[in-house]
């Protein structure tokens, strides 16, 4: 899978752009603040109308847009060669207000092979995995941000999940607001439950499933990668923690579900999930209608890389979570090509900063797997010769690109 053109309006830096991204290796070199990682982040948001970032799309549109035009807008175009498939994605975003103090609304379109789709037509299309130095935050940050993880990273390649995922919290939203008007009343108004419970335990199983089966598949990946990066001295897995009780005697007391990860010796069919879910909700029906929210299900979830039998992210030094964090995608990207067929396009933010030479070199041979890599740097010096030989290399300055000869 390649990027073979890059069109950008209004995108962050870039006014406008029209770029031929050549095949193999790619090196974007640049001070901080020109444009490399806008350029990494346009053609991640490709693969799903999704910044990498936290934020509204609305920040993606360039400043002079956003204060000169009536309607700010950007674009994002890409010409993309998939199997013996040539595919034209596009997505526009345009930024409406009805008065000038008014609410700011946004529309999105995207269009692919000119034809308007929906931002689900993304799923299964193209696949990219993208290292950020922000991505520390899938070892030191909260549940949430592991979720996301892996609901953007399965839904590239499984619009079932995807569609499911969409689905699971327009139920949940349905299923807390019932919740909160059961509240102070009798408990046989309950009932009224049974049809988004078994929705929930329907839906939800198929995430927990879903995700508990990648993470697992990942794991495997993970493990071999992360040894090699350490010489064999870490042994790192991925440890999926569902967000219900799978014990039956757990009465009505919460489970977190941080005592009782999925494992490959239990891992379970769908339906043992839901119906594992359906005797958590009768437990903790009282305490539900209490709280008026739903106490169980994927919203819940959490994964933890475990090290060596300790918790990287409670005990695990900053050097160890990055190459943890490295090992992760570099999995991803190996998971993908398995499940797709294809070789993901493979993004890279400042990878090579805080690794000593020989992870540096280590992590560089890995690359000659993908099909189609872009690394950024602020200093091409970082990055070993035998990489920047076989490598086209382009200066990026205030939103403008440069190519120079092979490295």
């Amino acid at each position: 899978m390649f990027i073979k053109e890059l069109s950008l309006t209004n995108f962050r830096i870039y006014q406008h752009l029209e770029a031929n991204i050549p095949e193999g290796n790619l090196i974007l070199v640049g001070r901080n603040a020109q444009g490399k990682t806008s350029l990494l982040e346009a053609i991640y948001y490709l693969a799903g109308a999704q910044s990498p970032h936290k934020g509204s799309h609305r920040q993606l549109i360039h400043w002079l847009s956003s204060k000169e035009d009536e309607q700010p807008y950007l674009r994002v175009g890409g010409k993309f060669e998939i199997g013996n498939e040539i595919r034209r994605v596009e997505i526009v975003v345009q930024s409406n207000s009805s008065t000038m103090d008014g609410p700011n609304r946004i529309r999105k379109d995207v269009v692919i092979d000119g034809v308007n789709k929906n931002n689900s037509s993304l799923n299964e299309l193209v696949n990219v995995v993208m290292f950020l130095p922000q991505n520390m935050i899938l070892v030191e940050g909260s549940p949430s941000d592991r979720r996301n993880y892996l609901d953007r990273t399965l839904s590239q390649i499984d619009s079932t999940y995807a569609r499911s995922v969409r689905n699971y919290y327009k139920v949940l939203s349905q299923r807390n607001s019932l919740l909160k008007t059961l509240q102070g009343k009798y408990q046989e108004n309950a009932k009224e439950l049974e049809f988004w419970d078994n929705k929930l335990c329907d839906i939800g199983s198929v995430v927990m499933g879903s995700r508990a089966r990648a993470l697992f598949e990942i794991s495997n990946y993970v493990n071999k990668i992360h040894t090699d990066f350490t010489d064999g001295s870490e042994y790192l897995e991925l440890k999926y923690f569902p967000g219900y009780d799978k014990s039956t005697g757990g009465g009505n007391q919460l489970s977190l579900g941080l005592e009782a990860p999925f494992t490959s010796s239990v891992l379970q069919e769908d339906s043992e999930i839901a119906s594992g879910m359906q005797n958590n909700l009768i437990q903790l029906r009282s305490e539900e209608i209490r709280r008026g929210v739903t106490l169980i299900g994927p919203h819940r979830d959490d994964f933890r890389f475990i090290m060596s039998g300790f918790d990287l992210g409670v005990f695990g030094s900053r050097g160890q979570g990055r190459t943890a964090v490295l090992s992760l995608k570099f999995a991803e990207m190996e998971w993908m090509y398995h499940r797709s067929g294809d070789w993901p396009i493979l993004l890279l933010d400042e990878v090579l900063a805080e690794l000593d030479l020989q992870r540096r070199s280590d992590l560089l041979n890995r690359l000659y797997d993908a099909d189609q890599v872009i690394v950024t740097t602020t200093d091409k010096g970082m990055i070993p010769d035998q990489f920047t030989r076989r490598a086209r290399i382009w200066q990026v300055i205030g939103g403008t690109l440069k190519a120079n000869s092979r490295g």
